[in-house]
């Protein structure tokens, strides 16, 4: 066990290492392309955590190892056009489509049209989505090949948190009598988030749960089911509570608890997406203190790297922390949520007990 931990450490510390090198030489190449200005760290930290039209690897963003992505537009005029990112990079454009100094695509003859593009953070969603099936079909296929037997390999790892989020989230939050039901989703919500956020702090990789656009699909599927499961007594509580004035109900309990159902999503996507995001921006923002430093010395900002690297190091681990942390609360607060939909009045609570 020890030397799995020790060699966990030393991959960690590697990729930890990698990314802070891949920066650095990014951020390096930022700073000498225009002379004339000086290294602006908002503009490279805004540039990293954004989504793009391209998977960028190493380098520095021109003339560094990118892929380019699918794009994919519809247009009334032009109809159907599928082409790679890298046709954009020509100030002409393509197809009458450009790139903006923003990096969204625009249409020359200004026409609206609609983006269907598999952009860096789409690819990620498929690329983690396609890894949990993998993952949940090799644990499936050892547990009808060792029925009965006490797991093992890959197995031991999964079903610890399989049986964390069954009786510590499912059952606490939603009840005995209905967890079962929305089981499959919070093990997807849970597992999809923990593992997506585990393999954003790989190099290059981007941490899809930083862009607001996932956490917020997230949050309306949440939103989506807690609507229409909800049963009569929490309808009831919702828009017209028993034993309260209708004056009352009218002008204040209705439509606060009505705000409070819209608000639940909105939460649960700021949350998700600011812990993600500001981590990555730490991080970022500590390779960005070289260069500043590196202005105001004359011996150059590289020795502050040292204390950089060190506390960027530090960042990735609790990072790891943090990965696990989100997923538990998005988790939570959505059983939470689910169980107040289902709760039932307290007299068939005790006839069913």
């Amino acid at each position: 066990m020890k030397g799995r931990i020790s060699i966990f450490t030393l991959i960690f510390f590697f990729l930890g290492f990698i990314f802070f090198s891949n920066t650095i030489f990014a951020a390096d190449e930022s700073a000498k392309t225009d002379q004339s200005e000086k290294f602006n760290p908002g503009e490279f930290i805004i540039d990293h955590v954004t989504d793009k039209y391209e998977w960028h690897i190493i380098g520095p963003h021109e003339g560094g190892i990118s892929i380019p992505l699918p794009v994919i537009l519809y247009s009334n005029e032009q109809g159907l056009d599928v082409f790679l990112s890298s046709k954009l990079k020509n100030e002409e454009g393509y197809h009458g489509y450009k790139l903006n100094h923003e990096g969204h695509i625009e249409a020359e003859s200004g026409t609206s049209f609609y983006d269907f593009s598999i952009t860096k953070a789409v690819t990620a969603v498929f690329i983690t989505s396609i890894l949990i099936l993998l993952i949940f079909t090799l644990v499936a296929k050892t547990y009808t090949r060792r029925q009965g037997q006490a797991p093992k390999g890959f197995q031991s790892l999964i079903e610890p948190l399989i049986i964390f989020v069954r009786d510590d989230i499912a059952k606490q939050s939603i009840g005995v009598k209905h967890y079962q039901r929305f089981l499959p989703l919070l093990l997807t919500l849970f597992f999809f988030i923990w593992i997506s956020n585990f393999i954003g702090l790989i190099p290059s990789f981007p941490g899809i749960m930083g862009n607001i656009s996932v956490t917020f699909t997230l949050a309306t599927i949440v939103l989506v089911i807690t609507l229409f499961i909800g049963n009569k007594h929490y309808w009831q509580h919702i828009l017209w509570m028993p034993g309260v004035p209708a004056w009352v109900k009218i002008s204040l309990l209705t439509p606060i608890e009505i705000i409070g159902i819209i608000q639940r999503p909105f939460v649960l996507m700021i949350r998700l997406f600011a812990n993600i995001a500001a981590g990555h921006i730490v991080i970022l923002a500590f390779v960005c203190l070289i260069f500043i430093f590196g202005d105001k010395s004359e011996a150059g900002g590289w020795g502050f790297s040292p204390v950089s690297m060190a506390f960027e190091l530090f960042m990735n681990a609790m990072e790891l922390l943090v990965a696990f942390l989100q997923a538990f609360v998005f988790t939570l607060l959505t059983a939470m949520y689910i169980g107040s939909c289902l709760e039932e009045p307290h007299h068939a609570e005790e006839n069913h007990h």
